[in-house]
């Protein structure tokens, strides 16, 4: 059974609640640095995903008014509810930070102990909090009683494989009233290395009451529906297997639903998909500056594309938007005139 074009057909069907909002898709997006940007979330948001959420921001206010920051608090009309993660490792600042973004149009903060890179846990943020469960506690008491909307927390399943203290953290998060919790497979030492593993967030979703989500190599629709199986999480969270493919959301969402697989999108919507993403790009950060934030996004979209190797230098060494969207369109073209396909 396969549907070309198109977005997902939302189902009107309350699967969970993230206090008063509810989430009708089993697929969420993660929130990821330099990628979850404004336009990336509208188009992932279009194809089924049932949650989308924000860059992680500062919670440093001396910063958070800088043109960077406020790109990334930029909404696009796809953004409901409106999530938007914080990261620090001060209580009083992260509170502050939260009360700064719902006075700007969060209706969802998110708080990131779940980020492995060493320049945030080198300021002993991100999952290097994860060592430190009393700080913890702290922190989600004082950002959940700050503000008047739901705190969802994203997190590892511990700090190392010897202390896959997960379990710990998620009954202080349901303690401290974070409305819902989402868990990477890996510990913050495996940073993104070897593979995910799903027995801490099984024995999560067990002894807690509230959402569970489960990230980590789910690359599938098949993937997907095993992990919620083996975990009973209340929904997968999509990644890295969402660049240049926003398509994963529906398929997932199908599969769940009908046990079918959806076709893969042909070249014509990939093109049309690719050419909205990048015009989106252009408009939100200006030609200098959107068309290198597009040439990642080319790339991911492209490289299953027979002929994108021969090619790919010439369209990311264009430094006009309207001709790097030439040479996209050209590009799509000739591959569709000669009847190539994406793997």
């Amino acid at each position: 059974m396969g549907i070309i074009g198109g977005g997902f057909d939302r189902e009107k069907i309350k699967l969970f609640e993230i206090g008063p909002y509810e989430i009708t898709s089993r697929t969420l997006l993660a929130p990821m640095a330099g990628i979850t940007d404004k336009p990336f979330r509208a188009i992932c948001k279009k194809q089924g995903a049932g949650l989308t959420t924000s860059e992680m921001v500062t919670s440093d206010l001396d910063l958070i008014n800088s043109k960077k920051t406020k790109l990334r608090l930029s909404f696009s009309e796809f953004d409901s509810p409106r999530s938007v993660q914080i990261v620090g490792s001060d209580p009083k600042k992260l509170a502050e930070a939260a009360k700064f973004n719902v006075r700007n149009g969060a209706q969802i903060i998110d708080i990131n102990m779940g980020c492995p890179a060493k320049k945030v846990c080198n300021v002993a943020s991100g999952s290097a909090l994860l060592k430190n469960e009393k700080l913890v506690a702290n922190i989600l008491a004082t950002v959940v009683n700050s503000v008047d909307v739901p705190v969802t927390l994203k997190t590892r399943t511990g700090w190392s494989k010897q202390n896959r203290n997960g379990l710990a953290i998620a009954k202080i998060a349901e303690n401290e009233g974070v409305a819902a919790l989402a868990v990477h497979g890996r510990t913050k030492e495996c940073a993104f290395t070897g593979n995910a593993e799903y027995e801490t967030i099984a024995k999560i979703k067990e002894q807690t009451s509230i959402p569970i989500f489960v990230n980590g190599d789910i690359t599938s629709p098949e993937k997907a529906k095993q992990v919620l199986d083996f975990t009973n999480a209340d929904a997968v969270m999509i990644g890295r297997a969402a660049f240049g493919n926003p398509w994963i959301f529906r398929e997932i969402n199908h599969y769940l639903r009908t046990g079918d697989f959806l076709q893969k999108p042909d070249l014509f919507e990939r093109q049309k998909c690719l050419v909205e993403h990048i015009t989106k790009l252009h408009k939100l950060y200006g030609e200098f500056r959107g068309l290198r934030i597009a040439r990642k996004h080319i790339n991911w979209y492209c490289s299953a594309i027979e002929g994108y190797t021969s090619v790919r230098k010439v369209i990311n060494g264009t430094e006009s938007a309207n001709e790097q969207l030439a040479r996209i369109n050209h590009f799509f073209h000739q591959s569709i005139m000669e009847g190539e396909t994406a793997a």
